[in-house]
């Protein structure tokens, strides 16, 4: 009898467990799947085709006037030797590189260096068609240029969000190097928020060990599904070392010249530099933090409000001014027309200046 009541129980409990298993597959089925052998779950695939349609290669012409020997314009010369007058030599240079299309009516990212007093702009899209760009703007200080092409219906590229950004993410570069086609490479964010590289004026790269290459300047650096976080720009001379405009920045000056035409930022006209230990000491500087003014622009909004070469910059807008480069990135987000004030001291004693922000200049030195 208790053998018989045993084996109830045994088949009893099988029968739970067995039906237990059975639900547990029926629901995790689709997750049981993502792991069997042979299935993609290492596999960037969709991200590479969500992105690549939209990535395209440029192809620019730039016709080079050869200077000539000036000795060859003197007339002397020319007479005595019954030379006929030659017109000047010229070349014509191309150049390669990539771009992103961001929007399907043919609005198109890419650097500014890409196309660079090119005459002619081709893009070739990866379904193989050819289109001529035109030129709605350029930005040279964060290196980024803005084409159109006459083509409707196209694969734009989804938009990330480049201030999510972490170090470790998967990165993939998408672009065209070296003329051999498109290609993908697959790296990390080696870091973000890296600037003082020397590239541009405004530098807030994101940094990544996805190889780079000549021709992927104006490509699209995107996150593990597709999503453009950045706008590859450099490499810095060395295998693993390649810098990204965030698409943070990059999209931004993008809205300001299709709507202007131009990007307006913030200037107060002074040359700084960082605060050594021996300045502060030269300059009786308390603070611990702060810039020193070299120059002041006769006429700026900072010679008006006062300001003067040797002067300790400790605060823009209340906050504190750790170094140049995050001076010129607080001062160049101000609007043009508003008014900023800056603490600073002098020889010791603190100064609070109000200063009226005018429109920074193009092609000024840093």
């Amino acid at each position: 009898m208790r053998i018989a009541k045993a084996a109830v129980f045994f088949i009893q409990f099988s029968l739970i467990g067995l039906g237990i298993a059975l639900l547990f597959l029926l629901f995790a089925r689709d997750r049981w799947e993502l792991v069997t052998p042979g299935d993609r779950q290492f596999s960037y695939s969709q991200a590479v085709q969500r992105a690549a349609p939209a990535v395209v290669s440029i192809h620019t012409a730039t016709t080079i006037q050869r200077k000539r020997s000036p000795l060859l314009d003197d007339p002397v010369f020319q007479k005595f030797f019954q030379l006929p007058a030659a017109p000047p030599r010229s070349s014509l240079e191309t150049s390669l590189g990539s771009g992103v299309i961001v929007d399907p009516d043919g609005l198109i990212l890419t650097n500014f260096h890409v196309v660079r007093d090119a005459d002619r702009i081709q893009t070739v899209l990866s379904d193989g068609r050819i289109a001529e760009a035109r030129v709605v703007g350029t930005d040279p200080e964060t290196d980024i240029a803005v084409l159109r092409i006459e083509y409707t219906d196209l694969p734009s590229i989804a938009l990330g969000d480049s201030n999510s950004v972490m170090v470790g993410d998967i990165v993939l570069a998408i672009g065209n190097p070296l003329g051999v086609g498109q290609t993908v490479t697959q790296g990390i964010v080696s870091a973000t928020g890296r600037n003082r590289v020397g590239i541009n004026t405004f530098e807030n790269f994101i940094q990544t060990d996805a190889a780079i290459n000549p021709g992927n300047s104006g490509g699209a650096l995107v996150n593990a599904i597709g999503e453009l976080i950045g706008i590859n720009s450099a490499i810095l001379g060395v295998p693993g070392i390649g810098f990204a405009i965030p698409t943070s920045i990059a999209v931004d000056v993008m809205q300001q010249l299709v709507t202007a035409g131009t990007v307006e930022r913030g200037w107060i006209g002074i040359e700084a530099r960082d605060l050594s230990p021996t300045l502060r000491q030269e300059l009786k500087a308390n603070s611990e933090f702060g810039i020193v003014v070299l120059t002041v622009i006769a006429g700026s909004p900072a010679a008006m409000a006062g300001l003067l070469p040797g002067d300790v910059i400790t605060h823009i807008s209340g906050d504190p001014v750790h170094d140049s480069q995050q001076a010129i990135d607080a001062i160049s987000s101000l609007r043009p027309g508003s008014s900023v004030i800056i603490r600073a001291t002098r020889l010791g004693a603190e100064l609070n200046l109000d200063s009226i922000v005018a429109k920074r200049p193009l092609y000024i030195s840093r």
